[in-house]
């Protein structure tokens, strides 16, 4: 039978003596050694005493050396190979250039890996080597598949991948070291640097980590950093959108910024960049007009030499809410009709209420020749038609139009007709001075009106009818339900005269007159329309309080004069809830490569979830006004449905959608939705050295620039060494000479002593 083999060995100590007993004996050895020192402390001649303590300390260790008897242990043992971690960032950034011109940094990566190739070949004898790509998630590379397959990671987390290859060896293979290479780009945990608990973290790993740093700071470069904005705005409230602009090789150039809305420019400015990487801050102030979700993008110039050009711009979707409905209601004269409108507004708490009315004019006093007698405070026209007027929700004119020119709105009918086509909302009630009655004449004004005078107005009373459109519109949706609304308005009492009207092609009539006639059809008393981005509504009389007063007919619950000026406001400035179609994105701002998802809420007249409805969806692309991509679903029960569109270019969009159920038409509704240019990943080219520097010194690392001729010396723990075999012990104390040795020291000692007069 062979014996074994034995590849290394250790000093051991054979004494079958418990330890507290070598422990004990050796101390008396050392008192012994002690008191024969203190016993020749007096003797005069230093060479005796010299060597005196020479011969009782060889004999002490003798002694000692007898005591443990000690031995060779020969082992048989093998060294366990641990692992060596070599990391590849494959984060989209690693696809920048390493330098003006030259290669990407993943190509670095590659030719670096096969300049190492034969050092990391000769770690194999030791250390088992992994090479994986982070993007964060661990998978296996190669220098080949590195050139073949482009970055494609979203983020940058370098702490996480390095987590993740410590834990993957919780057996018995335990990690070495790691070489990480990377730009340091990271945006997760150590976006802030090696500190706090990202620092700790990095001592918690408890391996060196070697960096290899790939690519060159001197990249030239511009992009929009650090957006700042709420998630959503108030309607015409000013709001403050801040960006930094983050310039690379651009110094002492002037930068200018644009901010946009779906197209149209909002605001710009322009900024200086005082040295060549510098970051400047630039704030808009801007007040938003109308209800919605909308997309905003600022952006700067994209040079022809720059690094990454998609991060030049950056989108955002604003919600814009309404806090409190802001209302102008100017007032031709004093009347019931005014009264019951005014107190209705001011007691509603979402409504803001800014009120005028004409007390007298100068045909009511000839002798008033001083407009500031003609009320109580002097009418303010420039201020709330010019100046103010974009702050206003809604404009009403309640009997309202005169030609005195203290009074006349003539020359600011273009300012109140831009005002509803921009996203304003204008009513008009009607009265003896408006729509034919009165003196004044509002060509401009009259092209945002859905309806036209068309002749005197008629005194006799009359019971509103209401239209088979009026049935189905939120406004005059009084009751509960269509047979409610419809029974609501026929139980409503007459109404003293109304103008006569005609309604303009593309208007809405609601209400309209039994048997007063123009050109055929029955008079509106109640029309609505859109114009440009707005909208307005006229009734034909001024005696719709008639409804308030009976109201209470009886202590009959039925507030229909509220519900319908309650509702009309609502519409007039779009409120969602009364939509029967809702457009939701989500999420509302996309990153790249994801796809654009939309849940559709689609109701019917009553505002029933339409099941089974037909909706179809538009992705709408603002910045080449065409529709890139159409989606189409049914509703469930719930009359809800999500689509998806597969991941399209960058840039804003808007999300149209119609519904219908068989022949009938549900409406439409949009939304918009942002898609970014480039994620966190691409917006920053830059590379950061100090990072890296400061993981490989927190781990105990070295830290290094790529290019590299080849591997360097990188600290690595060493693998342990691990007893697999058998194990063999050879005293070393019983050889016959030790003892002669030990004798002989002490014989020497004594022969010295007594020679010396010692004994």
């Amino acid at each position: 039978m062979n014996s074994p083999t034995f590849n290394a060995w250790k000093l051991v100590s054979l004494s079958p003596l418990p330890t507290w007993a070598v422990v004990f004996l050796a101390l008396g050895l050392l008192l012994g050694v002690a008191l024969a020192a203190w016993g020749v402390r007096k003797e005069p001649s230093r060479g005796r005493r010299v060597l005196l303590w020479a011969l009782r300390v060889g004999a002490g260790v003798a002694a000692l050396f007898f005591l443990l008897e000690p031995g060779i242990r020969h082992l048989q043992v093998a060294r366990m190979k641990n692992r060596v971690a070599v990391l590849v960032d494959r984060s989209a950034s690693m696809d920048f250039p390493s330098e003006p011109g030259g290669p990407t940094r993943t190509a670095q990566v590659a030719r670096f890996l096969e300049k190492a190739a034969p050092g990391l070949e000769a770690l194999q004898d030791r250390f088992t080597v992994e090479l994986h790509g982070f993007d964060p998630e661990l998978t296996p590379v190669t220098a080949a598949s590195l050139v073949k397959e482009p970055p494609r990671g979203g983020t940058t987390d370098l702490l996480s991948a390095l987590r993740s290859v410590a834990g993957a060896g919780q057996g018995a293979r335990k990690l070495s070291g790691v070489l990480l290479l990377s730009d340091g780009t990271d945006n997760a945990e150590l976006k802030s640097g090696a500190v706090g608990r990202a620092r700790a973290a990095l001592v918690d790993l408890g391996v060196p980590v070697s960096t290899f740093t790939v690519g060159q700071e001197a990249l030239k470069d511009l992009s929009i950093e650090a957006l700042k904005v709420d998630d959503f705005a108030f309607v015409r409230n000013s709001l403050t959108v801040e960006a930094e602009i983050h310039g690379r090789g651009f110094r002492g150039q002037e930068i200018p910024v644009v901010l946009r809305q779906e197209g149209k420019t909002v605001a710009s400015k322009t900024v200086r960049l005082e040295t060549s990487d510098d970051v400047k801050p630039v704030s808009f102030t801007f007040t938003p007009d109308q209800t919605g979700r909308f997309v905003y993008t600022v952006s700067v110039p994209t040079f022809p030499d720059e690094a990454v050009a998609e991060n030049n711009s950056r989108s955002f979707t604003l919600k814009v809410i309404r806090d409190r409905v802001r209302v102008l209601l100017v007032v031709g004269r004093p009347s019931w009709d005014e009264r019951y409108l005014r107190g209705l507004l001011k007691q509603d708490a979402n409504v803001d209420l800014i009120s005028f009315y004409i007390l007298r004019t100068l045909s009511d006093d000839p002798g008033t020749n001083n407009d500031r007698e003609l009320s109580l405070i002097p009418f303010p026209m420039e201020e709330i038609f010019d100046t103010k007027l974009d702050t206003f929700d809604v404009v009403i004119f309640q009997n309202f139009g005169y030609t005195d020119p203290s009074l006349s709105i003539a020359e600011y009918e273009r300012n109140l007709e831009r005002y509803i086509h921009n996203g304003g909302a204008f009513v008009m009630l009607g009265g003896d001075s408006v729509l034919g009655e009165g003196r004044a004449n509002m060509p401009t004004l009259m092209e945002a009106l859905p309806v036209v005078a068309a002749g005197p107005a008629n005194p006799e009373p009359f019971t509103a009818r209401l239209t088979p459109e009026g049935l189905r519109h939120p406004v005059t949706a009084i009751g509960m339900g269509a047979s409610a609304t419809e029974a609501a308005w026929t139980q409503l009492p007459p109404i003293p005269g109304a103008n006569l009207t005609r309604a303009r092609p593309g208007a809405t009539v609601l209400l309209e007159h039994p048997h007063l006639t123009t050109d055929g059809k029955n008079a509106p008393l109640v029309a609505v329309w859109d114009y440009g981005r707005g909208r307005s509504l006229v009734m034909a009389t001024d005696a719709s309080w008639y409804w308030a007063f009976a109201a209470h007919r009886d202590g009959s619950p039925n507030r229909a004069y509220d519900r319908f000026w309650g509702n009309a406001l609502r519409w007039l400035v779009r409120d969602p809830d009364l939509t029967t179609l809702k457009v939701t994105a989500d999420p509302p701002a996309v990153e790249p490569g994801r796809p654009v998802a939309v849940v559709v809420q689609a109701r019917s007249a009553d505002y029933q979830p339409a099941q089974d409805a037909q909706v179809r969806v538009e992705l709408f692309s603002v910045a080449s006004q065409k529709a890139v991509a159409v989606q189409t679903g049914a509703t469930g029960q719930d009359g809800v449905v999500r689509l998806e569109f597969a991941p399209p270019e960058p840039g804003p969009y808007k999300l149209l959608a119609t519904a219908k159920k068989g022949e009938t038409e549900l409406g439409q509704g949009e939304d918009a939705v942002a898609v970014r240019a480039v994620g966190p990943e691409l917006s920053d080219a830059s590379v950061r050295p100090e990072l890296m520097e400061a993981i490989a010194q927190v781990t105990g690392g070295k830290s290094y620039k790529l290019p590299q001729d080849g591997l360097p010396d990188v600290p690595l723990l060493d693998p342990p060494v691990v007893e697999v075999g058998r194990a063999k012990d050879q005293p070393l104390w019983d050889r016959w000479y030790y003892l002669v040795a030990l004798i002989g020291l002490l014989g020497a000692e004594w022969f010295a002593r007594r020679r010396f007069g010692y004994v």
